[in-house]
């Protein structure tokens, strides 16, 4: 195995993998990804959120293919419909939903924060390394 020190993407993205059954996943940041997930992002007055939210309702089940291991390629992933509002509609929601999102985000950053605290504190408090009054 090998590891990455460097990155492809920075911002907001989702991610639909592609083998198996296709996860979709909410991503930002610096990050660097392999070659078996989509790298979607908000384009013509959609938001990278309207396009997740939108596709976490659908049911892809039918752009999936492949008899030995299932696979959603990017041919089937483009057909997937998508009822592109008129740009006022699109902002409007955007504008409803981005705060939310950055909510999200905040949120799952400082539990991650939180997370690194506590696995280091832990060990060292059972341990007696570290006593509390």
């Amino acid at each position: 195995m090998d590891y990455v020190d460097d990155f492809l993407y920075d911002g907001i993205y989702a991610f639909m993998g592609e083998d198996g059954k296709p996860v979709l996943q909410y991503v930002w940041g610096k990050f660097w990804v392999n070659n078996h997930a989509h790298v979607l992002c908000g384009k013509n007055g959609i938001s990278t959120e309207h396009l997740l939210l939108h596709l976490k309702g659908c049911n892809i089940a039918p752009f999936v293919n492949g008899a030995v291991q299932p696979k959603l390629n990017q041919g089937n992933m483009n057909r997937i419909p998508f009822m592109l509002p008129p740009p006022e509609i699109g902002q409007a929601f955007a504008k409803t939903i981005e705060p939310l999102f950055a909510q999200i985000r905040a949120n799952t950053e400082q539990s991650r924060t939180l997370a690194t605290l506590r696995d280091t504190l832990l060990p060292k408090l059972l341990s007696g390394e570290v006593v509390t009054i």
